[in-house]
This record gives structure tokens, C-alpha cells and sequence, in this order.
């Protein structure tokens, strides 16, 4: 077990926490303890901020090509140390370490990216009706960012929020999920190594509400950039509304996948088995409920089944495993309800991995499972489950596919299966949905927008448009004399 009394990083220096306490990490997969780390709390992120403050207008005043710089080498670094992060990763969070490298990899070409995007982030100038002014617009830092991140994607979250920051010129306060902060640690120290300055980047693990509430409550913090569920993202939005803080916010998704009757039928059970067992199910743009044109369905549901029952599930860092546990007892509750609700609803479960799971029972295990004879009422397809469980129905029409699709109060991720272009264009049109995947289920990308509408969240991660959530626009009104 590795001991790490000083992982709270502030103004430069790894330190302990002010309370002395500390909280384990744990293996989900074997629920052994992995580590000890600091606990902080309110005073440390207190701490943190007015490091983050002070720091500011040295950080925000250096070139874009100084901090390109930085972020370039962070890259490199991260690139360099991907199979020890992606190790770091599968211990702590258990997605399977193939998955865990294909993460670091992500991650790492946000901060490419973003090395490149902060010398992009271009201003205005704009034709004056008025011949005695000249008028300019200049994009300018919004400050000091407080960042919470998840544990579902515990690197490629972060640096898809600290690339965008640090290439604007902000500094941040880091916030990870309790139950991954191994991961946060090591891309800190390697922000470190590349040559970040002491106080750009400041990390608390610890007490989520204590650390909250520090951040929420100090108006030195002016945008607060969270990834997580729709419920906290409301509660963020109401206490911020004090000192009108700007947001950033990824929240919940309840995606639907349409597989329609001109659809490569192989091609589509692929996708969605890979969509929605990667990492168990625990991804917020997954598959969460799957409807198939009547006439394809059953040969659809069958070729599925066969898929899911070929998968292997077990510890991520054992070889040719598919999936890996779900990260605690809670989330492996919510799926145990969910499957009981379904079931007491009429559900048909498909679960052939039930039998023989002796060499899983110490791990947080819970058996990849296919449901049809499903509707609406059940709890799997208007909640997010999170966790492996596909629910297909089918549908007849077009148009009844998409009323069903956008049956959600979620609107992160949405797919479409067809061969049809006429097809794909009308339907991702009409699907409400802030990602649309035509024969694709994977597509964020470091270069592309990411979010969503309705209550899937406010604003954009990714590409050009993600460096924009962390600057305000001044504009500037020159009067001159001709």
C-alpha cells in the first residue's frame, strides 16, 4: 500500500492536509486498499484559492507561446508515462488497462491540443458605422477556475478541463473524485515536471462538501467547470448565483441508439455492445437504452446476446479481460435496482454471466446484462444507470423512434444506424440531443465540441469553442481624431 501523507498541492508544495486526516483509496476490483492520501477540506481549498489568486496576473500576463509551451511539455511527459498512468488508472478506477491506456492517450492530446488553441484565441476587429471610432473586441482570462472532475474518466476529464484553462490564462483549483485521486496526483506532478509555476495549479483531495462550499462561497473563483451528475450541477447553478459565478457544466446523459431496418446489422451490434460496456456501462454518453426497427429486432437482440456472452469480465489489469467492476457499492446498488425494477415490470433479463462468478465475488462484479420486453415505465429508460445493463425495444416508424429517442429529460449523446443519408441528416436534425453519432459511438474528440442541452448541462469541452468557457470578451471603443 503506498502512503501519501502530502497530496494536497498548493502554491507549488505538496503538503498535507490542515486536519492531519487522511482517507483510503481502494482496488474495486479487489477491494484491497491501494493507498492512504491527505484529506483537505475547507481551509485547504481557502488556501488554494488565494494561491490561484495571486498567481493570476503573472500566469495571464505571459504569452500564449509561454504557456503553449508548458502545456506541449506536459504532453510529452504524459505521453511518455502513459502505461504507469494507465496502470494508476485500472487500480483505482478498475476499467480494463487497455481501456485505461486508450484514456491516457485521450488525454494527453487535450493538452496537445490545447498547446496549440492558445495561440488561436483570436480577437475582433469590427467596421465602425462611426468614422471617428475604431472598435476592437479582445478575448481576456476569466480568472481563477475552481474544476471538479469524475471518477468515471479520471485523467482525460481533467485535462479536459486544465488544458483549456491553463491555455487561456486562468488558474485553477482541482477538485477530483474521492475514489480516483491517484490519477489526479500523477498528471499534477507531471504538470509540475513540465514547468508549470508555483500556483497555476493547485490540488485538494478531500471533502467534497467542505471544499465546495469554500469554492462556492469565495468570489475570487469565477467560473466553476464541473463533470458529474445532473442533481449536483443544480445545486452548483443555485449557490453560485450569489456572486453570479460563470458555469461550465457536463452533467447527466441517458443516451438512446436508433437502429433502423437499412442499418449494417453487425456493424450496429458492435458499436453498441462497445458503447455500452466500456467501462462498465459508467460513461455519460453510453448506450442507455437501445431501440430497433421491428423488423430487425429479434435478429438484432440475438446477435447482441451472443456478443455479451462471448465478453470476459474480471480485473482490468489481467489480460484479454472486457470488463472491468463498477467503482463502489453504491453505484452497484443503483444497477441492482435498476434490474429489479425492470424485472418486477415484466423485463426478460439476459444474463449469462450469472452462472460460475465464484473468481469475482471479492470485486465490486456486477454481470453484463441484455433486457428486452422493456417500456418506458422502468426505471433503466428515463434514469441513468450507469452500469452494465442495455435495455432494446423495438419501434415501427421513423417518426416514432425519434419521439422515443427524445423521450428525456437528458440531451448529451444520441445514435443513428442507418445507411440511408437522406435518413441520417433528417433524423440527427430532429433528435435533441448536443452530440449526435451517425454509425459512430464514440465521438469525442480533443478537436470537436463536447455537451449537451436540456439537463445534460451548459456550455462546451473540446475544440475551439472549449478554450471560450474560460475568457471573457471586452470590447474596447476608441475615439480618434482624423
Amino acid at each position: 500500500m503506498e502512503t501519501l501523507t502530502k497530496s494536497n498541492y498548493i502554491n507549488g508544495v505538496w503538503k498535507e492536509s490542515v486536519s492531519k486526516k487522511s482517507m483510503p483509496v481502494y482496488n474495486p476490483a479487489t477491494l484491497e486498499q491501494i493507498a492512504e492520501i491527505s484529506y483537505g477540506g475547507k481551509s485547504d481549498a481557502e488556501e488554494a484559492i488565494k494561491a490561484a489568486k495571486n498567481t493570476f496576473p503573472t500566469w495571464s500576463s505571459k504569452t500564449p507561446r509561454e504557456r503553449s509551451t508548458i502545456l506541449y511539455k506536459a504532453y510529452q511527459l504524459m505521453t511518455e508515462q502513459a502505461d504507469d498512468l494507465a496502470k494508476t488508472i485500472t487500480k483505482e478506477q478498475g476499467k480494463p488497462l487497455k481501456e485505461a491506456l486508450g484514456e491516457v492517450k485521450s488525454a494527453a492530446s487535450f493538452l496537445l491540443w490545447y498547446a496549440e488553441e492558445a495561440n488561436r484565441l483570436y480577437g475582433e476587429t469590427i467596421p465602425s458605422s462611426v468614422k471617428t471610432k475604431r472598435l476592437l473586441v479582445i478575448p481576456q482570462p476569466v480568472g481563477v477556475v475552481a474544476a471538479i472532475t469524475p471518477w468515471n474518466f479520471p485523467a482525460s476529464m481533467i485535462t479536459r478541463k486544465l488544458g483549456p484553462a491553463l491555455a487561456a490564462g486562468c488558474t485553477v483549483i482541482l477538485k477530483p473524485a474521492p475514489d480516483t485521486p491517484l490519477t489526479a496526483i500523477k498528471i499534477v506532478k507531471i504538470l509540475e515536471e513540465a514547468g508549470i509555476p508555483s500556483g497555476v495549479v493547485n490540488l485538494v483531495n478531500g471533502d467534497a462538501k467542505g471544499i465546495g462550499k469554500a469554492v462556492l462561497s469565495n468570489e475570487d473563483v469565477r467560473l466553476i467547470t464541473f463533470t458529474g451528475s445532473t442533481e449536483v450541477g443544480k445545486y452548483l447553478m443555485e449557490k453560485s448565483a450569489s456572486h453570479v459565478k460563470k458555469l461550465s457544466l457536463e452533467l447527466g446523459g441517458h443516451a438512446p441508439i436508433l437502429v433502423f431496418d437499412d442499418a449494417d446489422i453487425d456493424q450496429a451490434v458492435d458499436l453498441t455492445l462497445a458503447s455500452k460496456f466500456r467501462n462498465s456501462g459508467q460513461t455519460c454518453i453510453c448506450a442507455n437504452r437501445v431501440y430497433v426497427q421491428q423488423s430487425v429486432y429479434e435478429t438484432f437482440t440475438e446477435k447482441l446476446k451472443d456478443k455479451v456472452r462471448d465478453l470476459r469480465q474480471g480485473n482490468g489489469l489481467e489480460e484479454q479481460v472486457d470488463i472491468g467492476p463498477l467503482i463502489n457499492e453504491h453505484q452497484k446498488d443503483k444497477v441492482m435496482t435498476h434490474l429489479r425494477d425492470a424485472q418486477e415490470k415484466g423485463a426478460d433479463i439476459y444474463s449469462p454471466h450469472n452462472d460460475n462468478r465464484n473468481h469475482l465475488s471479492n470485486g465490486l462484479f456486477f454481470p453484463p446484462t441484455v433486457l428486452t420486453n422493456v417500456h418506458k415505465k422502468m426505471k433503466v429508460m428515463h434514469e441513468e444507470t450507469f452500469g452494465p445493463i442495455i435495455p432494446v425495444q423495438s419501434f415501427q416508424s421513423e417518426d416514432e423512434g425519434i419521439t422515443n429517442a427524445n423521450d428525456s429529460n437528458y440531451g448529451l449523446a444520441a445514435y443513428i444506424f442507418t445507411k440511408n443519408v437522406d435518413r441520417s441528416v433528417r433524423v440527427s436534425e430532429k433528435l435533441e440531443y448536443g452530440i449526435v453519432g451517425i454509425n459512430d459511438v464514440f465521438p469525442a474528440l480533443a478537436e470537436a465540441p463536447f455537451g449537451g442541452i436540456k439537463q445534460s448541462g451548459i456550455g462546451k469541452e473540446g475544440g475551439h469553442h472549449g478554450i471560450h468557457e474560460f475568457v471573457e470578451l471586452k470590447y474596447i471603443s476608441m475615439g480618434i481624431s482624423l
